[in-house]
């Protein structure tokens, strides 16, 4: 039995919103209640639920990274799905036209990185703009929410990826992230969270007693969670992130790396909480798509030690100094000109220098602490 309630399970308790107003949500297959009922189907039992918005992979989960879909009918309610990945980030007018509140229900995995969070984001600035309220239904920050790690985006580098200047793991619910983004970037929504029960920020996901629902495609156990923001720096290069293997930003590669040596080199650095071994893989979509790849896979041994934004600059910075020949970032995006690293990261300084693991985790780790008491404010849960 899980341990806490959902804002899902408890929106009874607010039913009052909801009186006489038409509703439209923004979920995916993890805004389930935790019996693992579907968000879709209890508002559209409580409330007058009339229409849908999809984030990235879509109300079903059934479109992978990066892929565009139009608007197209939800076949289980007949509801009108309109998409929020695509030309039209941002929810227009048009799109709200037809309801009074938009909820939003989506699990996030603790990272900047995740699209959802700015999907909600764009609602929230476009509910200011047209007059609609927001409803956010909390759900547990899988990673916990004690923990801040890495730096700040930086003016300029802002993108999908990292909207606001916040660092890689961050520490917060997605409902009190909400609130901090419409008071200190001033979005000024009408804005309500519906808290979750029982849940204390000590809490890795594995203590709600919840089953995990895949965020997104690659997103398939709670470890990929706690590996992401070690990894995903290497979706600005040309070195495979485990996509298109059964253990997505686990394992880390390319088919000419050394893949003994890379193990030795990163278990030399003696980096807290976690271990490499060698690995290789055969990716069956994505880069390198069935070519062999070698590397390593990462062995998070200690969650509570395993500093993931510190493992990413070392691990980098290894890759590349092992073959520099055959190391390159990824070429830069036509219509803004900046690299994917740049975006990732926050700025074009990992790109530009060649920097030192240790004085930019540390400098890094200056910003969390920036951000670690700013947040602190925005707590919900103790």
């Amino acid at each position: 039995m899980p341990n806490i309630k959902l804002g899902i399970d408890c929106i009874d308790e607010y039913d009052h919103i909801f009186q006489g107003k038409k509703v439209g949500l923004v979920t995916n297959p993890t805004g389930v209640d935790s019996g693992l009922v579907s968000t879709i189907d209890i508002l559209f039992e409580k409330t007058n639920l009339t229409a849908l918005y999809s984030p990235e992979h879509g109300v079903r989960g059934d479109i992978q990274a990066g892929e565009k879909v139009e608007d197209y009918i939800d076949e289980s309610t007949g509801i009108k799905v309109f998409t929020l990945y695509g030309k039209n980030k941002k929810p227009t007018k048009e799109v709200l036209n037809g309801i009074d509140i938009l909820v939003i229900d989506i699990q996030d995995v603790g990272s900047r990185l995740y699209t959802y969070l700015y999907t909600m984001a764009y609602c929230m600035q476009s509910a200011k703009e047209y007059g609609k309220k927001i409803v956010v239904l909390d759900r547990p920050n899988p990673l916990g929410g004690e923990v801040v790690e890495g730096n700040l985006v930086k003016e300029g580098f802002t993108s999908f990826i990292g909207l606001y200047p916040i660092p890689y793991r961050y520490g917060l619910t997605i409902g009190e992230l909400a609130n901090f983004f419409n008071e200190e970037y001033e979005i000024n929504c009408d804005l309500t969270v519906i808290p979750m029960e029982g849940w204390t920020r000590d809490m890795h996901y594995e203590d709600t007693g919840l089953e995990w629902v895949l965020p997104s495609p690659n997103m398939p156990t709670v470890d990929t969670a706690f590996a992401y923001n070690a990894t995903c720096i290497f979706e600005g290069t040309n070195i495979s992130e485990g996509r298109g293997t059964t253990k997505p930003f686990e394992f880390v590669g390319a088919p000419w790396l050394d893949a003994e040596k890379l193990t030795k080199t990163m278990n030399s650095k003696g980096l807290s909480g976690v271990a490499f071994r060698p690995a290789y893989f055969t990716p069956t979509f994505s880069k390198h798509r069935e070519e062999l790849c070698k590397g390593v896979q990462l062995h998070i041994l200690d969650r509570e030690s395993f500093n993931a934004t510190e493992t990413s600059l070392h691990l980098l910075s290894a890759v590349k100094r092992q073959n520099p020949g055959k190391f390159e970032y990824t070429e830069p995006y036509t219509e803004s000109g900046k690299h994917m690293i740049d975006y990732n990261t926050g700025s074009d300084y990992i790109r530009s220098n060649d920097f030192k693991p240790g004085e930019t985790y540390k400098q890094w780790q200056e910003e969390a602490d920036i951000f670690e008491k700013q947040k602190q404010a925005y707590h919900i849960y103790k």
